[in-house]
């Protein structure tokens, strides 16, 4: 018995390995035409597959046989541990600088310093898969194919690919474990669609099955020029409903509105954190305005003015310091946007208003350095809410009429501890008309005596029922409005133009 077992055992591997060999279903389908130059590759076979740990991917252009793009499969995608940063590691001794460059895989080498690193030999990118993205030459570790299922899904460098042209896809044994992988000319072939969308029109569709303008959210914001000036020039880009599986990471756009067709229907994410896509480390970043850019978000909006961002979510897929959305900058608007992170679920520096908005996170849920305005917000976290950090040059975070719903003994709504040294005493956070569901008694805390003088103040917390909260208990650095004494510091709290200086 032990051996007919073992002899069926052998004969299903010897089938599953059979069915893995046979050609998948191939997108783009081969032959296909009007493939936009940022698709992904994917493959679609009828059993679950795995990434396997050597041999190349590759394609060429099919009429003058140039290699275009390569993938090894036996350069890791990036680091598993964290690093460890040295005590000698400083903040940008000048503010880092963004200029209007056209930097990307196509010119420059992917992990080329984007300002002058102390130390080049301690660069995090070394020995991982990189690649250039939003003309970020420093560079994004990365995952050159992503396995769920049977769906393999194939990300090759960005903006390598033109308009109206063929190209020929070659994968070698290895590369999806069981798979003989595709070989030859003609076993997969596509070409691009014959042009770029028209500027004019200032108008992108996305769609992840390609019947867009363009198949990523990275791909449109790429082709929208850097720093528009005024509501005037303004573009538009609409998201179908989709799985969108890519890190995206865009920087000096001004004037954008991005806007999904469904809040729950749009997901854009991506597994990224801080041990996946650290900062280089003698450099410090996050801390003060104009540092080196945060590489460890799924989403990453830098130095970007006057965005719309409307009915999507934003995910990250790793646990630890790992924001589902980045952004940085100023005058900028959410409204019906789904935020799920783990610690530092979402990271905002510059003033935000943010509207009937939905964050998730497991702890300092909401970071940053303000200003920003959340309005009918729903806020759900393991652990504290937020660790505030604005400066006095600005608000913190104003809440109206939110909700904050505490998934573990530990979610108190702000904390300020001494961090490495360094407090933020000017931290600012005031609640007005909001829903407290197992928020711990004493509300606010721990906060250090290096942020005593940190404002902390509610006014008209109450529960689900619409019944006041027992405050009697909260910490002693923490204050209560009273509705006739502090009316007029209710109603300007409760202005967002005060908040953030619009």
């Amino acid at each position: 018995m032990k051996r007919l077992l073992l002899s069926m055992a052998a004969i299903l591997v010897a089938l599953s390995s059979q069915a893995a060999n046979v050609v998948p279903q191939l997108f783009p389908a081969n032959g296909a035409n009007d493939v936009n130059p940022d698709t992904h590759l994917v493959l679609t076979f009828d059993n679950e597959v795995s990434v396997g740990q050597k041999g190349f991917i590759r394609i060429y252009n099919k009429r003058t046989g140039r290699l275009v793009d390569q993938l090894d499969m036996s350069i890791p995608a990036g680091p598993t541990k964290g690093q460890v940063v040295p005590k000698s590691a400083d903040y940008l001794q000048a503010p880092y600088v963004y200029e209007r460059r056209n930097i990307t895989n196509r010119n420059t080498k992917p992990g080329t310093p984007s300002v002058p690193y102390p130390d080049t030999t301690q660069s995090p990118t070394a020995n991982y898969q990189l690649t250039i993205i939003g003309g970020f030459s420093d560079g994004f570790h990365f995952y050159p194919v992503i396995v769920h299922g049977n769906r393999a899904t194939i990300y090759l460098h960005h903006n390598l690919l033109d308009y109206d042209t063929e190209y020929y896809v070659t994968i070698d044994r290895g590369v999806i474990n069981g798979f003989e992988g595709i070989k030859g000319k003609k076993t997969w072939t596509f070409r691009t669609k014959a042009k770029a969308p028209d500027p004019n029109s200032r108008h992108l569709t996305v769609n992840a099955d390609g019947s867009g303008d363009f198949s990523t959210l990275q791909g449109a914001m790429d082709y929208i020029p850097d720093f528009l000036q005024s509501e005037d020039e303004r573009w538009t880009v609409d998201i179908a409903d989709g799985d969108y599986e890519e890190l995206v990471y865009f920087r000096n756009k001004n004037y954008v509105t991005i806007v999904g067709q469904s809040r729950e229907g749009v997901r854009i994410h991506y597994p990224n954190n801080e041990v996946f896509n650290p900062h280089p480390p003698l450099i410090k970043t996050n801390e003060r305005p104009g540092t080196f850019p945060s590489r460890r978000a799924a989403v990453a909006a830098d130095n970007c003015t006057h965005l719309i961002l409307k009915n999507l979510t934003l995910k990250t897929d790793c646990y630890g310091q790992a924001e589902g959305f980045l952004i940085n900058g100023n005058h900028n608007y959410a409204e019906n946007v789904h935020i799920i992170g783990s610690g530092d679920a979402l990271q905002a520096n510059g003033s935000v208003y943010w509207q009937n908005c939905i964050i998730d996170g497991h702890g300092d849920t909401i970071l940053g350095r303000g200003p920003s305005f959340f309005n009918h917000c729903t806020i759900n976290s393991r652990g504290a809410f937020m660790w505030i950090r604005n400066t006095a040059d600005n608000h913190g975070n104003i809440f109206i009429d939110c909700t904050f719903n505490g998934e573990g003994k530990d979610a108190v709504l702000a904390r300020l501890p001494d961090n490495k040294g360094r407090n933020y005493p000017h931290a600012e956070c005031v609640l007005i008309n909001c829903t407290l569901n197992n928020i711990p008694a004493e509300a606010w805390g721990p906060i250090d005596e290096t942020a005593r003088t940190a404002r902390m103040l509610e006014f008209n917390s109450h529960d689900a029922q619409g019944n006041l909260v027992d405050t009697s208990r909260r910490h002693p650095l923490s204050r209560q409005l009273h509705p006739l004494t502090d009316a007029e510091e209710i109603a300007r709290y409760s202005d967002f133009r005060y908040v953030l200086n619009w």
